[in-house]
């Protein structure tokens, strides 16, 4: 036989089995498992783990980055001063949590309701669907821009309109009082096709036979809602919460671009008192442990909703 192989020019069996390059397919076909999505996890790891390891080992330095020392390590006292000795991240926390309330909130509201109205049939529903979900599809930077050109006291559309209804003219972003409020408004434009998505992909995956024996039942409209769709909605609501919920605590494009968080701070979330932090006073170890801190706040939110969407409302 390896006469026969030599004489096809195969070169003997034993000594071709022995060689480094059969040796290597084996114990690549016998750990294929582990080496072809190496590469993979290796680029997550560059990209992703290597910096959230770095981000959590400068939060326990104190360094300015406009300063020529290297960062000296002063363990948890950042974390003690975000805790108990800074009332601008205290504030921010608050107004992060409030914002977020505010136009999650609506944006979930308005977003089921369009949802239970594009679940039924009329004419033009396929193109006011379109329609509905362009404003996700745009830029926030350059909705934002276009925002503060409609929010402006005196050349913005904004006032006009109140004006035209009768209203009193606002100052939008343009005051302490209502900048926070005229963000939320643009977060709520912006974000409420998602919600309406996320419902809709829910309604359709509803059962019919609840509502078929709710109406022989004598059940109106709104029973039928409230005590139908709701409860087998839940699940899916609570996902598009979560999903809503996690942007809207790090939302920084529309506020920076808007605002940049004044007036007076009375727009500055967690994520804008970072980037101050950061990159205007180039403290890079505070801002470290402000951006470990928000990923807690929204670890922790996201564990409430899991538990919440598990065992219901």
């Amino acid at each position: 036989m390896a006469e026969r192989s030599e004489a096809l020019g195969y070169g003997p069996l034993v000594e071709r089995s022995g060689g480094f390059g059969p040796r290597l397919s084996r114990f690549m076909h016998r750990h294929a498992r582990y080496i072809f999505p190496a590469p993979a996890f290796l680029v997550v790891g560059l990209i992703i783990v290597y910096p959230v390891f770095y981000t959590a080992w400068m939060s326990l330095q104190e360094w300015f980055a406009s300063s020529l020392t290297p960062p000296k390590f002063i363990g948890m006292l950042n974390y003690r001063k975000i805790l108990t000795g800074d009332p601008r991240f205290t504030d921010a926390f608050f107004r992060t949590i409030y914002f977020t309330v505010i136009a999650v909130t609506i944006e979930t509201t308005l977003g089921v309701g369009m949802a239970v109205l594009f679940n039924r049939e009329f004419w033009g529903k396929g193109l006011v669907r379109t329609l509905s979900i362009l404003p996700m599809m745009a830029t926030p930077t350059a909705i934002s821009l276009i925002f503060v050109m409609m929010y402006h006291p005196t050349l913005g559309v904004m006032n006009y309109l109140l004006t035209v209804v009768g209203l009193p003219a606002w100052s939008w972003t343009y005051s302490s009082k209502t900048a926070l409020y005229a963000i939320a408004l643009v977060d709520v434009w912006e974000w409420t096709p998602l919600i309406t998505l996320i419902a809709l992909a829910g309604l359709a995956a509803l059962p019919k036979e609840p509502y078929e024996s709710a109406k022989i039942d004598g059940a109106s409209a709104f029973q039928c809602f409230y005590l139908i769709t709701l409860p087998l909605l839940r699940p899916t609501l609570v996902v598009a919460i979560l999903f809503r919920a996690i942007d809207a605590l790090k939302t920084f494009d529309i506020i920076f671009v808007m605002t940049q968080g004044g007036p007076s701070n009375a727009s500055e979330t967690i994520n804008i008192l970072l980037f101050n932090q950061a990159f205007s006073y180039f403290n890079m170890g505070y801002a470290s442990s402000m951006a470990v801190a928000l990923f807690a706040i929204i670890l922790g939110i996201c564990l409430i909703l899991m538990k919440v969407r598990r065992v219901g409302w």
